[in-house]
């Protein structure tokens, strides 16, 4: 191991620390407020409405809570899926969930899907996948919690990444690798930032606005 990559490895280890101690000193009263604008600053995204398939994962305790944005989205018909982490390797497969019915405890001891009551998603070209971080940048680089398993997920995924975060864990520029993927957004409880418009969502800008554009012409017929 190179002394740069050591020294990489151990500036992570110690802003993992530094963000750890920051959430585990949030009161629960504070905690609730931060991530109920969280949820709705989501929830407002036109990235969020235009999606029907949303990737989110089971929050811990010391995370963004996620629960309540997953009952929300499957009250508003979308797909939900969560992650399961595949045995004996760094890899995960999503899986799509009706409800806490479908969860039991896995990997880590974080809930899971049930592979043997879900459907496993297939299609990773399009979605909304909710990404969680200790902290994340400017650039929309995340600090994730060593172990690599989004990282490698997001090099097959194409459709809009989503960072959710405390405004407090957000820092101007943090150490990352050649592999490592940006989020298209970051949510904070007081703000929404954009880094970059991904494809999927282009795809869907294109085909609205053709259809936008065939409806007119369609209703120009009907009118003469």
């Amino acid at each position: 191991m190179s002394e740069y990559v050591k020294n990489i490895k151990e500036i992570k280890t110690e802003l993992r620390a530094k963000y750890r101690a920051f959430r585990e000193t949030l009161s629960p009263q504070k905690k609730r407020l931060k991530d109920a604008s969280i949820r709705f600053n989501v929830l407002r995204m036109p990235e969020y409405q235009k999606n029907r398939t949303i990737f989110l994962y089971a929050s811990k305790s010391i995370e963004v809570d996620t629960w309540k944005l997953l009952y929300a989205a499957l009250e508003d018909g979308k797909r939900v899926a969560l992650p399961r982490c595949v045995p004996e390797t760094r890899e995960m497969d999503f899986y799509y969930i009706r409800g806490e019915q479908d969860i039991e405890k896995g990997t880590f001891g974080v809930l899971e899907p049930n592979p043997d009551r879900c459907e496993k998603v297939l299609d990773l070209c399009r979605g909304l996948c909710i990404v969680p971080g200790m902290a994340f940048d400017g650039k929309g680089f995340r600090l994730g919690y060593g172990m690599g398993y989004y990282d490698r997920f997001l090099s097959r995924f194409q459709g809009c990444t989503v960072g959710i975060c405390y405004a407090d864990c957000i820092q101007w520029e943090l150490p990352h690798g050649y592999y490592d993927r940006p989020v298209h957004v970051v949510v904070t409880e007081n703000y929404i930032r954009r880094m970059s418009r991904p494809q999927a969502l282009d795809r869907m800008g294109r085909e609205e606005s053709y259809e936008r554009r065939r409806t007119a012409k369609y209703r120009q017929r009907i009118i003469r």
